[in-house]
């Protein structure tokens, strides 16, 4: 299925407090107007909102291998901007129908979130970094349950996906809902350099050859890579478990998915160095069967479909509030 669009109505729905996107994306404290970049019906956006949600947003590129460049900032500074200006849309229309948060409700968020950390210390130098307070992250996860509460109340039951919708989409998406096949293999290592010399490359290859022929003579596969395996794998007795074509290099998954279950592969070279292989067992391709996918994708065309409609009623608060933007092109 493909990737839903708009994260910030992502986060909204799950209604899931993520934890370093609560601690680095909080955004909408009510503060002094001085450096805003934004003020909706009265509520300042200030610039130090926006930066910090621009961070966020470039570490989260750069955590996908999908480092910023130049000719894209421009762009998605205004949609950093226009997620803030959503976000406070809802709150203010969440007020609106006095929707309250017990004090309850935001601590057993708050201890969810610190729990994402190894100690009580991690976390507030996590706020400081931030340029946060205890009181700050508080505020904002009030914020954001109340965001979730008024969505809910308004959209998610009007909105919830019917059994004949999911069914349809099931039967017009086949490919989506096919699992490759899989194997499940073990491997001893014998590391060497790509660039090592003949004789470094002749050693790396008498020790794999000598391992093969114990193996050859009946000697266990697991105890074998616990002893000698130079990967990560050695203290699982080389084990892999189950991968699919593609997240092996070449060499290793040819070989690999070549086996059947029980037999032993002959040498095999790749870039880290020369392996054995052990297929254990085997997964053929499959598809998903309705029934066990058909929760999951309820759901999903659920928050497909609130998506839309949160869409729409967003723009249409936008048409009848007084939005003030004045974040400058080179700002």
């Amino acid at each position: 299925m493909r990737r839903l669009r708009g994260k910030w109505l992502w986060a909204i729905i799950a209604g899931a407090v993520c934890l370093l996107i609560a601690l680095l994306a909080l955004s909408l404290l009510k503060r002094p107007s001085e450096g805003r970049v934004a003020v909706v019906d009265g509520s300042v956006i200030t610039r130090e909102d926006f930066d910090r949600e621009m961070n966020h947003v470039k570490q989260e590129l750069l955590n996908m291998g999908k480092p910023l460049i130049d000719s894209q900032l421009s762009k998605l500074k205004k949609e950093v901007l226009e997620q803030l200006i959503n976000r406070e849309l809802l709150y203010q229309q969440s007020q609106k129908k006095r929707i309250g948060i017990e004090e309850a409700a935001v601590n057993k968020e708050l201890q969810a979130l610190k729990k994402g950390f190894p100690s009580e210390a991690e976390f507030k130098s996590a706020l400081k970094e931030a340029k946060l307070s205890e009181l700050e992250v508080k505020s904002q996860i009030e914020r954001k349950l109340a965001i979730n509460e008024f969505i809910a109340g308004k959209f998610v039951e009007k909105a919830t996906a019917s059994d004949s919708e999911v069914r349809t989409y099931y039967e017009s998406h086949p490919e989506s809902f096919k699992q490759p096949e899989q194997v499940q293999a073990s491997h001893i290592l014998i590391s060497v350099d790509p660039q090592a010399d003949r004789s470094k490359r002749s050693s790396a290859r008498k020790k794999i050859e000598d391992i093969q022929q114990k193996l050859r003579k009946g000697e266990d596969f697991a105890a074998l890579a616990k002893e000698f395996s130079q990967g990560p794998s050695s203290a699982k007795g080389g084990d892999l478990g189950y991968f699919r074509r593609g997240q092996m290099t070449k060499p290793f998954e040819d070989a690999a998915f070549a086996l059947t279950p029980g037999e032993l592969s002959d040498v095999v070279e790749t870039k880290f160095g020369y392996h054995l292989i052990k297929v254990i067992a085997k997964k053929p391709e499959t598809t998903i069967a309705f029934e066990g996918i058909r929760e999951v994708l309820g759901r999903y065309l659920t928050q497909e479909k609130v998506q839309k409609e949160v869409g729409l009623y967003v723009q249409k608060l936008k048409e009848d509030a007084k939005v003030e933007v004045y974040l400058t092109e080179g700002s």
